[in-house]
């Protein structure tokens, strides 16, 4: 069964005249006519009494009728609500970052120029559980619109983000930083860079963590060694920064979050152990959503570095 054959019935209803109800839906009579007859077979009942005049629905469909109605009143109230949807999807920013930027650079800044502007996210929180991969599946898969980063040389999965399809805006720089819990003396409990036979409790990051990418890059590149010993690990920063607050061992955080940790953290090592990061936004360049045209613009215009 067809829908238009629902329309026609209640067309013919409406007009009680094959060739008027015919006009109503654009089609000739016969073609009409043969549409009704393909509604009855399918009813297997008759449900129109062509012996009169004006033509008049037989017991069968009056009641078909009723139903037809109801029909393609929901039909016509779902594809208005589907639409309404589909709209409303369209115009959504799609947003996905780590838990680690969530706790930092989103909350205390990126957030904050949304507001200004009247621009509102659609948030994926969970994508603050998510490891490398899943963020690029996400952008390749058009499954999110915007990316929030961090971005090192060492971070292998970024570079599939480095093809024509999309780009980024650099927002920030950032620092990671050993940390270690305050000793009473107020200095850091744990210091760099240990020793052979002392080694450091490490809380470090788990081999599939972005962080743990750009960390071991840089410190295979120094002078000095950094005597560690891994007493556990971890996909992210809240969780290290949760082990090293506790005194359990040094770890390295973002700046951001070693400046929010309330003077209980202080630094576990010298400048030269700070691994420079860049915070990145990157984005699909073709896009039919015109809030995230407008988005870019804004943010581009605030966030020059490039």
């Amino acid at each position: 069964m067809e829908i238009r054959w629902l329309e026609d019935f209640i067309a013919l209803a409406r007009t009680r005249h094959f060739s008027r109800a015919a006009d109503e839906q654009n089609v000739t009579q016969p073609t009409f006519s043969r549409r009704i007859k393909l509604l009855e077979e399918e009813m297997k009942v008759t449900l129109v009494d062509r012996n009169t005049l004006p033509l008049s629905l037989t017991a069968e469909g009056e009641v078909f009728l009723l139903c037809a109605e109801t029909i393609t009143r929901q039909l016509r109230e779902t594809k208005i609500r589907c639409l309404e949807i589909h709209e409303q999807s369209q115009s959504q920013i799609r947003f996905v970052t780590s838990q680690a930027l969530f706790l930092s650079f989103y909350r205390d800044d990126f957030e904050p120029f949304c507001q200004e502007i009247g621009m509102k996210l659609d948030v994926n929180m969970r994508s603050s559980a998510w490891v490398g991969n899943d963020f690029i599946n996400a952008m390749t898969a058009n499954e999110a619109d915007l990316l929030l980063c961090y971005w090192h040389p060492a971070i292998e999965y970024l570079k599939a983000l480095d093809d024509e399809n999309f780009e980024f805006i650099s927002l920030a720089e950032e620092l990671l930083v050993p940390c270690s819990v305050v000793s009473g003396d107020q200095r850091a409990l744990y210091r760099l860079p240990g020793s052979i036979s002392d080694p450091l409790p490490y809380i470090a990051y788990d081999d599939h963590a972005s962080l743990n990418l750009a960390l071991t890059h840089h410190l295979k590149r120094q002078h000095d060694i950094a005597r560690l010993k891994v007493i556990t690990s971890s996909l992210h920063s809240a969780s290290v920064q949760a082990l090293i607050c506790e005194g359990y061992g040094v770890g390295w955080l973002p700046m951001k979050l070693l400046r929010n940790s309330q003077s209980r953290l202080i630094r576990a090592g010298d400048s030269h152990w700070d691994v420079p990061l860049e915070i990145r936004l990157y984005r699909r360049k073709e896009s039919g959503n015109s809030h995230l045209q407008h988005f870019w613009t804004q943010i581009r215009e605030v966030f020059h570095r490039i």
